[in-house]
């Protein structure tokens, strides 16, 4: 490398002469570093599929003709949503009952069945996931063709090999054809008698005839963080698939040479995110709704999430509050929020604690010690602090199509409110120290945005759904509106020098 051009090999890079191509500048470099991307990794898909089992989503297809079913790999980037519930990731069904499947059991657990004639070959993983605000990446790999029977069923996560125990007669035997790649219905999300998954899926990969290990499609970054890849696979076999999710309006496209599209059932093209293991969204966060029992504690902690967990709600007379994954202390931030129905008995807003345990009110409602909230209320238009009145602004909700967005500025420490658009109070999210129509709040602490729903005892499901910069199904977006580092998809603008909370912007603001 020439010595006077300042710059700095990349990893592909192997030069062979004293000047290198693809050089990478100082400053480069360093913004490559700030943000975790050095060294470079080719880019990969920018998509995932968001999988709600509640309308039955899963993609499915039957080879065919049958190919290897001893040895293949599967990989996947699997988000999850839902936990205590049994989710297949993918299987093979054969008509007289029986399966070779993996998925999540409701013990949290992943397990890899095959089901020969009434015979289980079952392992199980030793570690739980339930991690609903993080990406997994998934390796099942599989070579029954191996004397040794723990290399028959080899399962990754996050680049390492994890331990297994054998449930049932465990391994299965050397040379055993599974019903996976034989011509039985295959499916994405789903087992044939239920069990869909709940989530998100990103990249998945199936690999007919090798078993492969992790580097063929991921690899370590800078920081130690296991990234995405474009896979190095010589070839997909016959049966193989991958799956990239860049075509919205046909989620079941193999983007790999054989062209094995899958078809869609129940997804839609509004189930296309941008949420994926690079750049990963806040969504609600699915561990606090599912503590309900907890002593001390009242108000609803089982509300029903759905859609990836971007909507939230209650059928019942109580209170269900709900809050990011994501919490933040410095930055700024923009999130919208809309309501499913007419009905108006909604609160959204911020909080410190996401443990406090008075529930059985809207945010901005709480005075418990040591708790700190602030929120807007739909049926008076209050801005509440602590319970305390800041202002009154516009009511909302009885339309079903008004959109709440909130403004969090913790740079100045200060929260603006909107409807529809138009900033409450006559805020002002840019004026910075002046706060011009913001609700003041306290400086070293994090803050979780959310929203409270309440039935009043009415019919119905009442949902409030949250867009932190991928809107789930039911929240349609008219215009479309990124922040200043091209994130998210919002109804409205998003105010100069504000972000959607997702993982790059964290590591850069946050």
């Amino acid at each position: 490398m020439a010595n006077d051009n300042g710059g700095i090999i990349g990893i592909i890079n192997t030069p062979t002469s004293s000047t290198a191509s693809g050089v990478w500048s100082l400053d480069s470099q360093y913004q490559a570093q700030t943000t975790g991307t050095w060294p470079p990794i080719p880019a990969i898909g920018l998509n995932s599929a968001r999988f709600n089992s509640g309308s039955s989503d899963n993609l499915s297809r039957t080879p065919s003709s049958a190919t290897n079913r001893k040895t293949w790999t599967w990989s996947g980037w699997v988000k999850r949503s839902t936990l205590g519930a049994s989710q297949d990731l993918f299987n093979a069904y054969n008509p007289s009952g029986f399966w070779e499947r993996f998925y999540f059991t409701s013990g949290d657990i992943l397990e890899y069945d095959n089901d020969i004639a009434g015979t289980d070959y079952t392992l199980n993983s030793e570690m739980l996931f339930r991690d609903v605000s993080a990406w997994y990446h998934l390796v099942f790999a599989k070579d029954t063709t191996q004397s040794t029977e723990a290399d028959r069923l080899k399962i990754y996560v996050n680049g390492a090999q994890i331990s297994l125990t054998e449930v049932a007669l465990g391994y299965p035997p050397q040379n055993t054809d599974g019903d996976i790649n034989n011509t039985y219905a295959h499916s994405i999300g789903k087992l044939a008698s239920g069990s869909y998954f709940d989530g998100y899926m990103s990249d998945v990969n199936f690999v007919d005839g090798q078993q492969l290990t992790p580097t063929s499609f991921g690899a370590f970054n800078a920081n130690g963080v296991w990234t995405p890849i474009p896979p190095t696979v010589s070839s997909y076999g016959t049966n193989g698939f991958r799956f990239k999710f860049e075509n919205a309006s046909n989620l079941g496209e193999d983007s790999s040479p054989n062209g094995n599209n899958f078809t869609v059932n129940n997804l839609t093209s509004e189930d296309q995110s941008g949420d994926y293991p690079v750049n990963n969204f806040a969504t609600y966060n699915a561990t606090l709704s599912q503590t309900a029992g907890v002593s001390g504690r009242s108000g609803s902690w089982n509300g029903q999430l759905a859609e990836g967990n971007l909507s939230a709600g209650t059928a019942v007379d109580n209170y269900n509050n709900q809050f990011s994954t994501f919490g933040v202390t410095s930055g700024k931030w923009y999130a919208e929020f809309k309501m499913s129905t007419t009905d108006n008995n909604f609160s959204h807003g911020i909080v410190n604690n996401v443990f406090f345990s008075n529930l059985g009110a809207f945010i901005g409602q709480s005075t418990e010690t040591g708790v700190k909230n602030i929120g807007y209320y739909c049926q008076n238009g209050q801005v509440l602090k602590n319970n305390s009145t800041q202002y009154t602004g516009s009511t909302y909700g009885v339309s079903g199509t008004d959109i709440i967005s909130i403004a969090l500025d913790l740079d100045n420490n200060y929260v603006y409110f909107a409807k529809n658009g138009t900033y409450q109070n006559s805020g002002d999210p840019t004026s910075g120290a002046t706060g011009t129509g913001g609700v003041a709040i306290d400086a070293d602490t994090t803050w979780f945005l959310g929203s409270t729903t309440h039935s009043l005892g009415s019919s119905g499901l009442k949902i409030s759904y949250a867009n932190f910069g991928h809107p789930p199904t039911g929240f349609t977006i008219s215009s479309g509106n990124a922040d200043g580092n091209g994130y998210g998809n919002f109804e409205y603008t998003v105010p100069s020098g504000y972000y959607s909370l997702c993982t790059k912007n964290l590591a850069e603001f946050g």
